[in-house]
């Protein structure tokens, strides 16, 4: 057994401990305290550090990776997407070395940020193997896009089957994602439901209320995405706009739930918030990559203040400078300065490893959960240990001590 001993630990599930400890045997923790009793143990000190759980990020798409620094600012939503579209023409080959390459320079980058799990937006899957070879835990949401689809069950079905087929691992798992209200049809939507549905326990994603372009297309069926749709050739005359907001229509429909992770959230409403609360939905916010898409700010303070379960995400390189949840946590504090600190690392924590269903394991500092910790270097002055840790942290500040990570 080894007991770590630094100046600052951040269990998260309680407040900082000064001059605290963690006792750690076979990769779990077994303890936590305050100035360790005098025994046989292995100590280490770690000097003035915080010793906290590795960050969860709860959103991001590796296999975007190789477009890093290609897609440049947008000043409207669709038009950074037409843009990551022509980028991914560039490969047939959704295994091409370039693109497997960048996939394992971001995993490597992610977990020098301290980041120990992750949920990865995948079309193609080919981040399962990376991830399963890595030091990360991770779920692997397979994401389907389909606005017209003249035979919903068997193209879900089709997809189900093909995630069933992937390798058993411990820590990386597969599951379905919808990729958002204007590029999956209705039937679409209620079939991933229903076969996610099978599991209780299998989280689900979607990307909502992220544009005002998409608010447009869900009320009237109008606007620049439905040229996209046309332009692509996936526009179904048939379907019938909503009229309410993609919160509503997806809450309407019986897609929203518990196990259901929202990701963006960028547009929505007080009303928007109060369902997603109600449904026990985790809403993951991103908000670099918002800025950079065109998507704009999202409203961080009426997240919390909602109540709503909220999750951080760093989103892709396409459209973040990395892969730092520090990072994005910095920049919540720059949007919404009211939000407690405390509040912002639960969501960079245990939020996101309960929305992936990592939460036994990851996400906190307590017993028989793994001791999967890092320890963040500190300025001598440090008195605000968790108002330090959201203020913008360096990978070079990160050393994991996991003995085995």
């Amino acid at each position: 057994m080894i007991r770590y001993h630094a100046s600052w630990v951040l269990p998260i599930t309680e407040p900082p401990i000064r001059d605290g400890w963690v006792a750690v045997d076979r990769g779990r923790v077994v303890a936590v305290g305050h100035r360790a009793p005098s025994d046989r143990v292995s100590d280490v000190h770690l000097g003035n550090v915080v010793v906290m759980p590795g960050l969860v990020n709860a959103h991001t798409h590796l296999e975007l990776s190789y477009l890093r620094d290609e897609i440049a600012p947008a000043p409207a939503f669709v038009t950074w997407v037409r843009g990551v579209m022509a980028g991914r023409r560039r490969y047939s080959n959704p295994r091409a070395p370039e693109i497997l390459r960048s996939v394992d320079l971001a995993i490597a980058e992610a977990h020098a940020a301290g980041t120990a799990a992750l949920g990865d937006i995948s079309n193609t899957l080919a981040t399962f193997e990376p991830l399963a070879n890595s030091p990360l835990a991770a779920v692997v949401f397979y994401e389907l896009i389909r606005f017209n689809a003249p035979d919903p069950r068997s193209f879900v079905d089709g997809a189900a089957s093909t995630i069933d087929a992937l390798p058993a691992t411990e820590f990386v798992r597969a599951s379905l994602a919808a990729h958002a209200p204007y590029s999956v049809a209705p039937l679409v939507f209620r079939a991933i439901r229903e076969s996610v549905d099978r599991d209780a326990f299998t989280p689900c994603s979607v990307h909502l209320a992220e544009s005002v372009e998409e608010v447009e297309f869900i009320r009237t069926g109008t606007g620049s995405w439905r040229t996209l749709l046309e332009d692509v050739g996936a526009w179904d005359p048939k379907w019938v706009p909503p009229g309410v907001s993609p919160v509503q229509y997806l809450d309407d429909a019986g897609f929203l739930g518990a196990n259901v992770i929202a990701v963006h959230g960028v547009q929505m409403t007080l009303d928007d918030l109060g369902r997603l609360r109600a449904r026990g939905t985790t809403l993951v916010t991103c908000p670099r990559s918002n800025g950079h898409t065109g998507a704009g700010a999202p409203p961080i303070q009426d997240f919390y203040d909602a109540g709503v379960r909220v999750a951080i995400g760093t989103d892709s390189l396409a459209s973040a400078p990395d892969l730092n949840v520090f990072a994005e946590l910095a920049t919540m504090r720059a949007l919404a300065p009211d939000v407690p600190a405390a509040a912002l690392l639960h969501s960079a924590t245990l939020e996101g490893a309960r929305a992936l269903g990592f939460d036994a394991d990851f996400g906190s500092i307590e017993p028989s959960k793994r001791a999967k910790l890092i320890a963040v270097s500190l300025p001598p002055d440090a008195g605000d240990v968790e108002e330090y840790l959201v203020g913008g942290i360096s990978p070079d500040q990160v050393r994991w001590l996991d003995p085995s990570p």
